[in-house]
């Protein structure tokens, strides 16, 4: 069985549905609380690539903009914020093989399993 990987926040309601979500179809689940463990920059970059996304994609906004961080269209400058400001990102992110999803809403998640 693939491991799938969670970047979870439990603090977070969507990120709790989520990893709900995925334990309720018996999956073995890496958990990752990227507050406590946040990715490096190279580790944000593959993710990016599974999602799919811009780097701006990745940012939730309101944290963004409340830590006074400006705008910015350069990627690696918003890779190197999220590595310095893990609140920042979008969550959950949960990776499967090469995919990866944003779980807002959770349901998602179900594309990549």
């Amino acid at each position: 069985m693939t491991t799938v990987t969670i970047y979870h926040n439990p603090r977070c309601s969507k990120s709790r549905q989520t990893l709900a979500l995925l334990q309720d179809r018996n999956l073995e689940i890496e958990i990752i609380e990227y507050l406590k463990s946040p990715p490096d920059a190279a580790t944000l970059r593959t993710l990016i690539q599974r999602l799919g996304l811009a780097p701006a994609e990745l940012l939730r906004g309101k944290e963004h903009r409340d830590l006074g961080l400006g705008e910015t269209d350069d990627a690696e400058e918003l890779i190197e914020r999220i590595v310095a400001h893990p609140e920042i990102i979008q969550r959950p992110i949960v990776v499967h093989g090469a995919a990866a999803r944003i779980g807002r809403p959770p349901e998602n998640v179900l594309e990549i399993l």
